[in-house]
């Protein structure tokens, strides 16, 4: 047996007072070792991707601390590295593909340059060899028109391609040690194969131990080679893939994995009787060309092509494509957040695209969204409580009665009613 790239042993992670538990970790112990790929599972809140930003010291403090324990990389205690000691590892030696794309990548650069960062970081090679590793990279994770995409800005590209983006930074440099924390959830499943099939040809190739973080057992089945299952920061199960998917023990391993969805539709019912709630008709949108002297020109992209489709009352529509072919292009002009080039949407009859700003004010509380990236959706200076609030508030709610529904909605959503005052960075 080899030495583990990355040993966490009795790892105990505080939390701020008013927390719901006063640890995120509650002594974590875990191994990963070189051309091993363990998967780090549980639900939204057990301490999964704080392990990540332990191990690479990236935790909010003094409010969320390591309070105890150690973590080695290839026998070194990260934790006793001064912050530049930290800084020559990060990036080149561990490498992390973070769950938000768009709030770990920065808007005022292109995708070229912030990928060129880590190799003028971290190399010696040239400018020119530094841009043909960027468009190898962008290439080998099978984004589009690589030459276009290393000009745009994170908000000229998609979702899942600006995930793809994240996966390139961090295969930049070869590193040892990857933490993949939760890289495939923006992305399509075609997508999703190919780069799970490139991160274990990557472990293949250059023997690097992969932390991956995922709720997703699909993604376990197909890459684990260890699970290790977290419950409200406490492991309560680890083993050999093959052995916790086919014989889970802990009664919490169980019910995770009976929780997933079954590929069976629903019995099929009528709709043809019910009213028409959205039509679409012709829709289409281009995006022009963009670029400057600084950053070189993009191709214009069609994102949406001729669009038509109808959504009655009780129906629900499953808009769906590859990362890239449209679909939130399609969400933001129906709700307007995007004019589209031409086309008609009506909204119980009434034509969205034809509203005037005051009278567009006035449907926006028929219609909702629930956006693909919150860290990039929720105002980072206002509370949870506020948040929900705002809307109702804004369309005449009264703001204490507005505050009050907020706190059980949470609960709805399976959030502690005290989660009202937190701030979005605080979960």
């Amino acid at each position: 047996m080899t030495d583990p790239v990355l040993d966490i042993r009795g790892l105990k992670i505080a939390l701020p007072k008013g927390a719901d538990r006063p640890f995120a970790l509650a002594g974590l112990d875990l191994s990963v070792r070189p051309g091993e790929i363990v998967c780090l599972v549980g639900e939204s809140g057990s301490g999964k991707s704080l392990t990540a930003g332990a191990i690479m010291r990236l935790l909010p403090e003094p409010h969320v601390r390591v309070a105890e324990g150690t973590i080695r990389f290839e026998g070194q205690d990260l934790l006793a590295l001064s912050e530049r000691e930290m800084k020559q590892i990060r990036g080149d030696r561990i490498a992390q593909i973070f769950q938000e794309p768009m709030t770990a990548l920065n808007p005022q650069k292109t995708v070229g340059w912030q990928i060129d960062e880590v190799l003028r970081l971290h190399t010696r090679l040239g400018r020119k060899a530094r841009r043909a590793r960027v468009l190898e990279l962008l290439d080998l994770v099978h984004i589009p028109d690589p030459p276009s995409v290393f000009n745009a800005y994170p908000h000229q590209v998609s979702g899942g391609q600006r995930q793809r983006v994240m996966i390139a930074m961090a295969l930049a440099c070869e590193p040892k040690l990857i933490i993949a924390d939760e890289p495939t959830t923006a992305l399509d499943v075609t997508t999703q194969l190919q780069i799970l099939k490139l991160i274990r040809e990557l472990q293949e190739k250059e023997g690097a131990g992969i932390l991956f973080i995922t709720h997703d057992f699909g993604v376990v089945a197909e890459i684990a080679d260890r699970v290790v299952v977290l419950s409200k920061g406490e492991m309560v199960e680890q083993g050999p893939a093959a052995e916790v998917l086919n014989r889970p023990r802990h009664p919490y391993t169980r019910a995770l994995i009976g929780a997933i969805p079954a590929l069976v539709p629903p019995a099929p019912r009528d709709f043809d009787a019910a009213p028409v709630v959205l039509k679409a008709e012709g829709l289409v949108k281009t995006f022009a060309a963009r670029g400057s002297l600084i950053s070189g020109k993009r191709a214009p992209v069609k994102a949406v092509d001729n669009l038509s489709f109808t959504l009655r009352r009780g129906e629900t529509l499953g808009v769906v494509g590859e990362s890239g072919s449209g679909k939130t292009t399609v969400s933001r002009i129906v709700t307007r957040l995007l004019e589209s080039d031409c086309g008609a949407v009506e909204v119980d009859g009434t034509d969205l695209l034809a509203c005037s700003p005051r009278e567009l004010r006035e449907m926006r509380r028929h219609i909702q969204m629930v956006f693909q990236d919150p860290m990039a959706s929720l105002n980072p200076r206002k509370r949870v409580e506020d948040l929900i609030a705002q809307g109702p508030i804004v369309h005449g709610a009264e703001p204490r009665a507005a505050r009050a529904r907020a706190r059980e909605l949470l609960e709805l959503v399976e959030l502690s009613p005290a989660a009202a005052t937190r701030y979005p960075h605080e979960f």
